[in-house]
């Protein structure tokens, strides 16, 4: 098993069978150049690549993840300069999604808030970074972690009032590579937030699965003989202009 670079435990497994061939599942991941370091993807050919096509299309070229982390590090820093009573909070689901709040909490020198439940998960991890930067009360720490759900402006509004008069105004983040625009493309500064009152939302495009140039990458390095997606395949369509990718990218 080899780190997925996605949430924590993603793998990508490699299989070697008895008849020497070699199948490669993604699972869910985000590809990086760092995974053409990985030993065993370096000098084995692989037969079979099972691969994650959640964005494979070419619409889908969002930024990379340390470029969104730094956008998103720099809106919470102006952010906090104008507006020093803020609450910040970002969007997460049970597990996915720490490096954006772990970025903060790093940045700007404060813990982390999340209810009981997430802070078990959170501590079973061993991050380094994230377990020892746990808050168990919310008025320790402007930086505050909600359900990605629950980032909605009534939700919002309520938890703001929740605070009992500690904070003013309320920065969330909705990481999510969905959030991504064409127009916006990779600069990350013609985002437009959303406001309502005193609570402002961003919608950035983090996303822990490859963007289109990246699958591109990946493929053309391990240049596998075959490719099975395993996202999006409901149709024919879908399935066929997926193909049609992948035969162009192996011809380069």
């Amino acid at each position: 098993m080899l780190d997925a670079n996605h949430c924590p435990g993603a793998a990508l497994i490699h299989f070697r069978l008895p008849n020497g061939q070699c199948y490669l599942h993604t699972g869910d991941f985000r590809a990086s150049k760092l995974m053409q370091a990985y030993p065993v993807l370096a000098s084995q050919r692989i037969n079979i690549l099972y691969l994650d096509t959640t964005y494979c299309n070419p619409k889908y070229r969002f930024p990379s993840k340390e470029d969104v982390l730094e956008f998103v590090v720099g809106v919470t820093r102006r952010y906090l300069n104008n507006h020093p009573k803020t609450i910040v909070v970002v969007g997460a689901y049970s597990i996915g999604k720490e490096h954006v709040y772990s970025a903060i909490s790093k940045a700007l020198g404060v813990k982390i808030y999340a209810n009981a439940s997430r802070r078990r998960i959170l501590r079973s991890f061993g991050w380094v970074g994230i377990s020892e930067n746990l808050s168990t009360n919310g008025k320790d720490t402007p930086l505050h972690i909600l359900p990605i759900s629950s980032l909605r402006f009534e939700i919002l509004q309520r938890y703001l009032a929740s605070q009992d008069g500690q904070y003013t105004s309320m920065l969330s983040f909705r990481p999510t590579g969905w959030t991504y625009s064409e127009t916006i493309g990779e600069n990350l500064n013609l985002i437009k937030p959303t406001s309502k009152g005193n609570i402002t939302i961003y919608g950035v495009p983090y996303s822990e699965h490859s963007n289109f140039i990246e699958l591109q990458e990946f493929v053309q390095f391990l240049r596998p003989e075959k490719i099975i997606p395993t996202v999006n395949v409901g149709n024919a369509v879908n399935r066929g202009k997926m193909q049609s990718y992948f035969q162009q990218w192996l011809k380069a």
